[in-house]
This record gives structure tokens, C-alpha cells and sequence, in this order.
């Protein structure tokens, strides 16, 4: 049978192509993944700008100067060599833009990790994959939403905890950049005791205030609306440069967080900053102080809770918008690499 393999430029992410492969058949101790139904979002356009510096890259090797995009979604076990991982178990979790994937299977409790040796030395939560008959958040009416928002809405519910935990670094006031982006406005949603201030294109102005979530929205051409001596934590999800050198030039900020990467075309160019230097919020790194913490279950119990509140204000605030096969996939890459999709849209790609 014939799979496929949508590889992207590492040095120029507008490059693609479609390569035609094999379908993988399990061998000793190997499980094969059909990848099924996932989500494309500017947080996969992040996994591309930083796969290098991260090592997102690593997950799924392709030839040299080639990669594949991780991305999020759902996949069914085809062939397996492994107890306990079966075929016809559908599972959420991490894969590449290629119609399979071939895993080592640790199983858990609740599905498995992929115990890969190329795969040993790379961040655990990616290694994930959850068994979605046992998983207590799974819904199966909700799959669409789930596969683009549960990555998102697990790094905002993780940013807000350590926000939260830090008590804002001492701020009033909490600026969101990209604030019509899922990750940014989870976030907001879930943030309380400051006042929340979103940051978006004149374009985007009217969808962000909708929300609620905010409680002011601001477009990057009226930064002189902002109040310049309310101590702020500053939370950035479009990655622009000119952007972070004119808020640490008009504001009293407090801390700059880093977490994602919308506006690739402005990345750098920040030069000298007055105020605090800028550090990268890494969203597993919280996950390691709160396993501590709450115990192995408490994080799943904690976020359920918040992703039950949370879904019924995202389903009146997305468009979930459904592609077919391999380059439906290409063509919504170069869509949201280019900035061109509109904040209501949710690309989910059936494959």
C-alpha cells in the first residue's frame, strides 16, 4: 500500500513537497499509527520556526535540509508487535505531516509512550499517546475541537498556572500579543486577579473584543491607548521583534514571556531592550514542577476541569473548516505560514 509525506524546507518553510512512500509494517516491539484526523494552527508554525533550536525537528526525521511539521490529532493502530496495543485502538497524540508512524510502544494505564531511541532525549509530554476509550476527557462529537485545541489549550492552561504561581511577577496588568490567536485568548480565559489586555491587528479588532476574554483589546497601531505607568508582565505569541522593542521602550514591564511565534516575518530586530531581558516560557517545564506537586493525576484532573469550562464559550467562537488528504494539508501550511487564515477558522485536516 502507498502512504505519502508532506516535507517542508527546514531553511525556507514555504517550500513543500508530496513524496510517496511505502505504508511501514510493524516489526519487533514496533506499533504503525494511520494518522487520521488532526489540527493545523499558528502553534505548528511555531514547532517549524523553532525546530531547530528546540529540537522539534527530531521528532520525525526526514532527509537532510527536509522536515516534517508535528502536529496534533488522532491516528489507529494498523499493525502492532506489542501487548496491550492493538489493532483498531485510536489514540491522541503527537505526529508527523505523513500518513503513518512508526512507534516503539512503553504501554501505561491509559495508552503508551513512544520510547524510541531518536525520540529518548526529547521532551517527555511529546512522547505521549492517550488511548481515547480510556481518556475521560475524550468526546467523540468533539474530536475536531480537541485535535485543535487540546495542545493549545494545554500550553494556555500551563502558562496561566505559572503566571499565577510566579502572582504576575508582581504586574497589574497582563499584555497578550497575538491576542486573536487559540493560545493567547485560552490564556486570557483562564488568567484572573490582573487586568488582561490583548494586542491584535486593526483586522482582527472586532473578532478579539467579542470574545469577552479580554477586558481591553488593543490594535498594534494605537499603542499610545496603553497606559504607560501600570507595572506590566508582558506575554508574547507573535514573536515580532519591532513589536517587543517598542512596549520594553513605552512601558513599565515587569517580565516578558515568550511562548510562541505568529508573525515569522518580523522574528529578530528587537536589538537593545531596556528593561527585563525576555526568557521562554516552555510549557513541559511547568509540567515538571506540577506533577511534583499535584501528584500523577493532578494535572489531568485540573485541566479536565478547565477544558469543560472552556468548551462551550470555543465552540461559539471557532469555524471548524475540514481539508481532505495530503495537499489540502500543503495548502493550509502555506495558508497559516503566511499569516492568511482568519482568526475564527480551525483547520482540521481529515487525512
Amino acid at each position: 500500500m502507498i502512504g505519502w509525506s508532506l516535507q517542508v524546507r527546514r531553511d525556507d518553510l514555504t517550500a513543500t513537497r508530496v513524496v510517496e512512500v511505502e505504508e511501514p509494517q510493524a516489526g519487533p516491539g514496533e506499533a504503525v499509527l494511520r494518522v487520521d484526523r488532526v489540527g493545523l494552527t499558528a502553534n505548528n508554525i511555531t514547532y517549524a520556526v523553532m525546530g531547530d533550536t528546540m529540537g522539534y525537528w527530531r521528532f520525525f526525521p526526514a532527509e537532510d535540509g527536509w522536515g516534517h511539521v508535528p502536529l496534533w490529532g488522532f491516528a489507529d493502530i494498523t499493525s502492532s508487535e506489542v501487548d496491550g496495543v492493538e489493532v483498531g485502538q485510536r489514540y491522541f497524540g503527537y505526529y508527523p505531516t505523513a500518513s503513518s508512524l512508526v512507534v516503539r510502544p512503553a504501554p501505561g494505564p491509559t495508552g503508551f509512550r513512544d520510547v524510541s531511541e531518536h525520540r529518548a532525549d526529547l521532551p517527555s509530554p511529546y512522547n505521549g499517546y492517550q488511548r481515547v476509550d480510556l481518556d475521560p476527557a475524550y468526546e467523540q462529537e468533539r474530536e475536531d475541537l480537541q485535535a485543535l485545541f487540546r495542545p493549545l489549550f494545554f500550553t494556555s492552561f500551563m502558562l496561566a498556572d505559572f503566571l499565577q504561581d510566579k502572582e504576575f511577577f508582581g504586574a497589574q496588568r497582563v499584555l497578550l500579543s497575538s491576542a486573536s490567536s487559540k493560545t493567547a485568548y485560552g490564556t486570557a480565559f483562564l488568567v484572573e486577579g490582573v487586568s488582561r489586555v490583548g494586542l491584535t491587528s486593526a483586522a482582527n479588532l472586532a473578532f478579539t473584543q467579542q470574545l469577552g476574554c479580554y477586558d481591553e483589546v488593543v490594535a498594534y497601531d494605537d499603542l499610545d491607548a496603553l497606559a504607560t505607568d501600570v507595572p506590566t508582565l508582558y506575554v508574547d505569541l507573535s514573536g515580532s521583534g519591532p513589536l517587543r522593542r517598542d512596549l520594553h521602550s513605552r512601558l513599565d514591564l515587569v517580565h516578558d514571556a515568550m511562548v510562541g511565534v505568529t508573525h515569522v516575518d518580523e522574528l529578530g530586530g528587537a536589538g537593545e531592550l531596556r528593561g527585563p531581558r525576555p526568557e521562554l516560557f516552555f510549557a513541559p517545564d511547568q509540567m515538571v514542577k506540577r506533577r511534583e506537586d499535584w501528584g500523577a493525576s493532578g494535572i489531568e484532573e485540573r485541566y479536565g476541569e478547565a477544558w469543560r469550562r472552556f468548551v462551550p464559550h470555543v465552540e461559539q467562537w471557532v469555524d471548524v473548516v475540514v481539508g481532505q488528504g495530503p495537499q489540502a494539508l500543503e495548502q493550509v501550511w502555506l495558508e497559516v505560514y503566511g499569516n492568511r487564515s482568519v482568526p475564527r477558522a480551525g483547520h482540521v485536516l481529515q487525512l
